[in-house]
């Protein structure tokens, strides 16, 4: 069996005939609407039935009073005026949620040519499984169109709730698609704020004032404001053109800049080019200079200390043998000690001419009389320690070095 719930039309008796004959005519039109798109649309209760009902009246004989009723589909939930009560304020998300949920229906509602005139939080049904429903068609009109003059061919029924209509409908005027998103708008601002639309609305300036007690993002802020607007053919004619509006907007990519044009070669004379190439042999001996100078390992730069140490203790034995201890002497050592080591920085000696040279040197001091009195095992014994000396001084400042490069 399915759950459904009865609607009972009843006017009370200080009704004139005329504004009885427009209170049936409403209640008629709602089961005309809701048999009409309730049962297309699974967010409008679907009409299962529509019937009037005559009664005899207990005071007046013979006098029967007439009651309609309406038997539409039972929504099992909360409508949002009381959703609003129970949990506070509504999020932005949540909003977003009703608004375009809300959409689609309009959308459906316009489309199949009528106006639901009366949306508030009150018309709007959370069902328990989360579905949001619009209800209450009582107040729906149909589009009005355009007679054979151009003009417009009837007016609206003053029929409306204080505060989330808008001018046009309060004034009785002609209605459209924008009037129900007006009210949808004026909806979603009361969920939003918590407050009621005359607490909202600026009557002085003829705006409404709601951002200073929420916060939403600039696009639902500009969707809702262009609702607002009172003048129905300055706000969002459809409610596809709202859902088109909420849609993230995605900037297309800035396209590449243009590659520079190539620089127009300036006509040179003949001389001139020929100085230009000229230098092209120079450039490319450069790196060929460069590499004539790698960075020493550790090892060449042992032996190299060692080789200096050896050869620079020969030679002072052998100049002190010649020209004793003098000024001379030691100057000339100095020097001979400098070249050898610029030369090992250069690379002009290296490898097997550091073995041929202390060599020489050695068979010179086969000589007695360069060799200061001393033995040729005490000769080779100086140079060997003198060698290992350097070879430990220059460890030494090397392992300095590494130790001040890594904290400085």
């Amino acid at each position: 069996m399915r759950d459904c719930v009865a609607k009972q039309f009843q006017p009370s008796g200080d009704l004139s005939p005329q504004q009885l004959a427009i209170a049936q005519g409403l209640f008629e039109r709602e089961a005309e609407v809701l048999e009409q798109l309730g049962n297309d649309h699974p967010q409008i209760p679907n009409l299962y039935a529509f019937f009037p009902l005559s009664v005899g009246n207990l005071n007046q004989s013979g006098k029967e009073d007439q009651f309609f009723y309406l038997v539409q589909e039972f929504i099992d939930g909360q409508d949002l005026e009381e959703e609003l009560q129970t949990k506070g304020t509504f999020s932005e998300a949540e909003v977003l949620e009703v608004l375009q949920a809300m959409l689609k229906v309009l959308q459906f509602v316009h489309e199949n040519g009528s106006i639901h005139r009366d949306i508030k939080p009150s018309n709007i049904m959370r069902h328990q499984n989360g579905r949001l429903y619009l209800l209450d068609f009582g107040a729906v009109k149909q589009q009005v169109t355009k007679g054979v003059a151009g003009t417009p061919s009837g007016k609206s029924t003053g029929i409306y709730s204080m505060g989330f209509a808008p001018p046009e409908q309060m004034s009785g005027a002609q209605v459209y698609p924008s009037t129900d998103l007006y009210a949808l708008a004026v909806t979603l601002i009361m969920l939003l704020t918590g407050k009621e639309p005359e607490e909202l609305y600026d009557s002085y300036n003829n705006s409404w004032n709601w951002r200073p007690y929420t916060q939403v993002s600039d696009t639902l802020a500009d969707a809702l404001n262009r609702m607002l607007l009172p003048t129905p053919n300055k706000r969002f004619q459809s409610a596809q053109e709202v859902m088109d509006a909420l849609k993230p907007r995605r900037t297309p990519p800035a396209p590449p800049p243009p590659p520079p044009p190539p620089p127009t070669p300036k006509p040179q004379p003949a001389v001139q080019q020929q100085s230009v190439v000229q230098p092209q042999p120079v450039v490319q001996q450069q790196p060929a200079i460069q590499r004539q100078k790698p960075s020493f390992t550790l090892s060449e730069t042992l032996i190299g200390a060692g080789f200096t140490g050896f050869e620079g203790a020969l030679l002072f034995i052998a100049l002190k043998s010649f020209l004793g201890i003098s000024g001379i002497s030691v100057g000339l050592v100095g020097m001979i000690v400098g070249g050898l080591i610029y030369t090992q920085y250069r690379r002009i000696i290296e490898g097997k001419d550091l073995l041929i040279l202390a060599g020489i040197t050695l068979v010179l001091l086969f000589i007695p009389a360069l060799r200061l009195g001393l033995s040729i095992p005490g000769v080779i014994l100086a140079g060997v320690l003198v060698g290992a000396g350097a070879i430990a001084i220059t460890a030494l400042f090397r392992l300095i070095y590494l130790l001040l490069s890594r904290f400085l």
